[in-house]
């Protein structure tokens, strides 16, 4: 048993191992600390070519996962070349099928203004062409020369109705034939001079009439064919001047691009289509469409019009735009790319719609990239809760790790009863890293219930919680607090200040020989010390900054630990802080409520009567009892058999039970408590009361150490000095714990002065004698204990509750 001095009960950090006034003075260095096994495995991550090889790292939330790992990735994607751009163009030959067009990085923005300038110039151009003089003296020339041959048809018949005497007659309904009267002239006959012609004369007229008939209607069926040729050949017209009036136009582009082939064929189908289409690209009557509904609605609506149909006024133009969905033009290396919404269509991609007279309407210029899209060639970081709260986001994402390929697909579409007609984009292959990051339960949760989640994340990338507490750490832990103090815009902090950081890192993993590396509450911590520099009107952050960030920090959070000691200082829960008691022990516990962690005693008490050497833990009983509180109960019995019963059966039973404990208890820590207070009971042997115990043992009696050891210590020293240091308080603790021991100031004080004592043990029976102030008693050959032992005392006790057993069982008490 060893009694802890002040020096023992905090590490402090030695202000020696600083070559500095303040951290203005040395180099920043923002990234987590002692991350060598994190490093390895993103190392071999981001190299591993095979498919399956995507990282998961798993850390817990308060380390700065997203900053590291993108820090990392940057590093790793400059020395890697950046990817082609992503286009979407126009399938000319199936228009809900965009096709997609891949351009060396910075090429598709060059491609895009060509053919946005290739469409403004396309109009005037054409307009002009066919506004020409050359254009309209042969579109003339092809009709008159079709309305020459129909006339000259009809002059033909003409003249064979007369060589007959007959007129050709031109009515609203059409042609027509009508005899002429003899003698040379061309007076039609009348209704009553064909009444007088004889029968023969008037059937010869009949006759001539149906020949020349067939022979018009010969003419006029042919009529259309003629017309249609007309067209065909004024099409072939149209075609004509288009090519030739737009072919510079084009050739300007294609010099430009000479050497992308798919470039060159998209071109080649867009003069196709503009030659075929140049009448419509003319006429305007889209945007003329749009426009009217545009002034229906208002001005600003037309302008938003506008800018979802691509900025120009006929739909037609549009369709030979450039839809860049992804531009690599200012990307310097492989993209690294965080979604921090990764929603199914924030990863895969969209198709928009616009509203358009009622009806809704979209194109291949709404397609919208996805973030697969833009971290194709690169690396894409996701959070896995956020992935796996959205709606078939996860599923969509390992769709597309197990394809290799990318297509943009609606929900709505997929999960739709109805078919509706819809864009499908071609679909692209993709090459990218994903970086998943998680706490570590949800990656275990993964790789239990996901049969694919393995196959997809083979690299486990963990990130370390705590870092050793040597010089070279605490050396660069003041780089990081200089960095993350610089990235925050805070004030510089004296070398004060900054051991006391890092005294207090020691403190969060409650390990005087460790450092936190949960960037997080560090940053927390020192953007709160900069306030309170700020409060003391102080140019530099001081040691007293942090201590009051510290402070408060917890005084914030402390309402309901200052109503429990509130409570025990009013002996509404009873606790000893003085005396003697039998069968009684002042245990610890730690509770954790928000950001507050505190610990508070227990009165543990012991009740010892005839039985059978069971051991009843009352909080079991009434199901307040946890697993690993009910297996510390157990071991007691395990401990007590082996010393007291190796020549006879145990004839007692015992209860145990922590009083006026109202919610579940778990953990082993108060184990070694319980067995004092069962020896107490069972001996007759009062315990000192000023002193509260922690600490699990096992089978044999040794003290094991436990969580939570500051708070613990700190909770009992509250209660003790709200009541007044008598100087005869104190706690036993695990001597395993010693180097868990990170207490507060204050603490540290009353030790100093012999106000407050810490004592550390290896075994039960260190703190046994302490405790009652007798000899433990080492067991004799006989089997027997010394007198005036605390065995000795025992095994008395045991011996008489064995007799009055046995006594009470005997046959004259009716028992056998």
């Amino acid at each position: 048993m060893e009694k802890l001095n002040s020096n023992s009960l905090r590490k402090a950090c030695d202000t020696k191992l600083f070559d500095f006034e303040s951290t203005k003075e040395i180099e920043e260095l923002i990234t987590i600390l002692g991350q060598e096994r994190l490093t390895s495995a993103l190392e071999f991550g981001t190299k591993m070519d095979q498919k399956g090889y995507n990282i998961f790292a798993l850390g817990p939330n308060e380390t700065d996962k997203q900053g590291y790992i993108r820090e990392f990735l940057e590093n790793e994607s400059k020395n890697q070349d950046a990817p082609d751009d992503l286009c979407y163009v126009n399938n000319f030959d199936d228009r809900y099928k965009p096709s997609s067009m891949f351009l060396p990085n910075g090429r598709g923005k060059d491609l895009k203004k060509k053919m946005d300038k290739l469409i403004e110039d396309l109009p005037p151009t054409l307009t002009a062409a066919f506004e020409s003089e050359e254009y309209e003296n042969r579109r003339q020339a092809l009709q008159d020369k079709v309305q020459d041959e129909q006339d000259k048809s009809l002059e033909d018949i003409k003249n064979k109705a007369r060589e007959k005497g007959l007129a050709l007659l031109r009515t609203p309904a059409g042609f027509s034939f009508a005899p002429l009267k003899e003698g040379g002239n061309q007076d039609l006959m009348s209704e009553e001079d064909v009444r007088n012609l004889s029968a023969e004369k008037r059937e010869e007229l009949e006759e001539k009439t149906k020949e020349l008939q067939s022979e018009l209607q010969e003419l006029i069926r042919k009529m259309p064919a003629t017309k249609r040729q007309m067209r065909k050949q004024k099409k072939q017209l149209d075609k004509e001047i288009a090519t030739y009036a737009i072919k510079d136009l084009f050739e300007e582009i294609r010099d430009d691009f000479s050497d992308l082939d798919n470039v060159l064929d998209f071109l080649d189908n867009v003069e196709t289509d503009v030659v075929e289409n140049v009448q419509a690209i003319m006429s305007n009557q889209g945007g003329q469409q749009q426009n009217q509904l545009a002034q229906m609605m208002g001005g600003g609506q037309q302008m938003q019009m506008g800018g979802l149909s691509g900025g120009s006024s006929n739909p037609v133009l549009d369709r030979y735009r450039v839809n860049i969905i992804v531009d690599h033009s200012e990307t310097d290396g492989a993209p690294v790319i965080y979604e921090d919404n990764p929603s199914y269509k924030n990863l895969i991609g969209r198709v928009e719609y616009k509203s358009k007279m009622g009806a809704l309407t979209t194109n291949f210029n709404l397609i919208k990239a996805g973030a697969l899209h833009k971290a194709n060639g690169g690396y894409l970081i996701l959070d896995a809760r956020q992935v796996l709260l959205e709606p078939f986001a996860w599923e969509g994402l390992k769709r597309v790790l197990k394809s290799g390929n990318l297509k943009i697909e609606s929900l709505g579409e997929s999960y739709s009863m109805i078919s509706t007609v819809s864009l499908e984009p071609d679909p692209i292959d993709v090459d990218v890293k994903i970086v998943l990051m998680g706490q570590r339960i949800l990656y275990y949760l993964l790789c239990e219930y996901d049969p694919d989640f393995q196959k997809l994340f083979k690299v486990e990338a963990d990130f370390e919680d705590e870092i050793d507490r040597s010089d070279e750490n605490q050396v660069n832990f003041t780089k990081m607090i200089a960095g993350l103090a610089k990235e925050n815009d805070l004030r510089s902090f004296n070398r004060d200040a900054v051991a006391r950081i890092i005294e207090q890192s020691s403190r969060m993993v409650s390990d005087n020989e460790k450092l936190s590396t949960k960037t997080d509450e560090i940053q927390d911590l020192l953007m709160e010390a900069d306030h309170w520099a700020k409060e003391n009107k102080h140019d530099i952050v001081q040691y007293e900054d942090v201590e009051e960030a510290v402070e408060q920090k917890i005084y914030r959070s402390s309402r309901i630990r200052d109503k429990v000691h509130e409570v025990i200082d009013r002996n509404t829960i009873f606790i000893d802080t003085e005396g003697e008691a039998i069968g009684q022990v002042n245990g610890l516990s730690v509770a954790k409520i928000g950001n507050l962690m505190f610990g508070r005693p227990n009165r543990i008490t012991a009740k010892v009567q005839i039985g059978k050497g069971e051991i009843i833990n009352i909080e079991r009983e009434v199901d307040m009892s946890g697993p690993i509180h009910s297996k510390g109960v157990l071991i007691l019995k395990g401990f007590l058999g082996e010393r007291y019963a190796k020549t006879s059966p145990l004839s007692m039973n015992a209860s145990l039970v922590f009083e006026q404990s109202y919610s579940n208890i778990d953990g082993d820590s108060a184990s070694a408590a319980e067995l004092f207070a069962l020896l107490s009971a069972i001996g007759d042997i009062p315990l000192k009361q000023s002193f509260s115990v922690t600490g699990s043992i096992n089978q044999h009696g040794q003290i094991q150490p436990i969580g939570g050891v500051n708070e613990k210590i700190e909770g009992f020293f509250d209660i003790c000095k709200k009541r007044g240091l008598t100087g005869d308080q104190g706690v036993l603790i695990p001597k395993a714990n010693e180097k868990n021991l990170m207490l507060r100031t204050d603490i540290l004080e009353a030790v100093e002065n012999d106000k407050f004592h810490i004592y550390s043990i290896e075994h039960v029976d260190e703190g046994l004698k302490f405790l009652t102030g007798l000899d433990v008693g080492l067991e004799q050959e006989d089997g027997t204990f010394p007198e005036d032992t605390l065995n000795h005392k025992v095994t008395l006790n045991l011996k008489q509750l064995a007799d009055k057993r046995k006594a009470f069982a005997t046959p004259e008490n009716g028992r056998k």
